[in-house]
């Protein structure tokens, strides 16, 4: 029997969201709706994932999910490989957008950008806040390269952890941080009948301006 996905459907009825009573800042928003969702969402959902958009050389979009790892007024900070798909992509073209979904809130949050690579210092002070096997994974795998079978990938671990045995695991040259620098945020409160709210604001001149977007 064929699997049916058009009758899926809710009735989003939680909240509203009003311009007149939204901050004029996106980053204030941004950090009220983070906190809700922290108090408000629970296992398996991770307040701080994200879904992450990049594009390649060749124009081909490419999406995964991350976790957010900080934000303050720079930008919004996330940690990977390198040499992995999204750092290849980054190395071409250094623009990405994020989405945050949180559905216990029946809110979205898009966030549009260009993207950097965060101060090595930072970089390694978030490496060594990692436990010790998340830091030998990160020299053990070669993240988005073909693999044999699950033992191979077990088999470079085992190597790493003899190599790092009985000292300091350092981060890695190819593993880091980048930091997307929003220029745009768009905030979506689920309403009824798809009759959605949506606060778009964009950065024009050093100032953020908002506008209504039509759902």
């Amino acid at each position: 029997m064929p699997l049916s996905l058009a009758n899926m459907r809710r009735q989003y009825t939680r909240d509203g969201l009003d311009e007149t009573q939204a901050p004029g800042d996106p980053m204030a928003l941004f950090t009220l709706w983070m906190q809700q969702a922290r108090d408000t969402e629970r296992p398996p959902v991770e307040a701080n994932s994200m879904a992450l958009a990049t594009v390649d050389e060749q124009g081909r979009p490419h999406c995964r999910v991350l976790l957010l790892k900080g934000f303050d007024a720079q930008g919004f900070s996330f940690f990977g490989h390198y040499d992995s798909g999204k750092g290849r992509d980054l190395a071409a073209n250094p623009w990405a957008a994020m989405t945050f979904f949180w559905p216990g809130l029946e809110r979205q949050v898009r966030i549009e950008g260009p993207v950097h690579k965060l101060d090595p210092a930072l970089s390694d002070a978030y490496f060594a806040s990692r436990s010790t096997g998340s830091r030998l994974g990160a020299w053990a795998s070669p993240q988005s390269q073909p693999l044999a079978d699950r033992g191979a990938l077990e088999a470079l671990l085992a190597r790493t952890e003899q190599r790092f045995a009985d000292q300091p695991v350092p981060r890695p040259d190819h593993w880091g941080g980048y930091c997307l620098r929003p220029e745009r945020l768009e905030f979506w409160q689920g309403r009824a009948d798809r009759l959605h709210d949506r606060l778009d604001y964009r950065l024009h001149d050093g100032a953020w301006q908002r506008s209504r977007l039509a759902p």
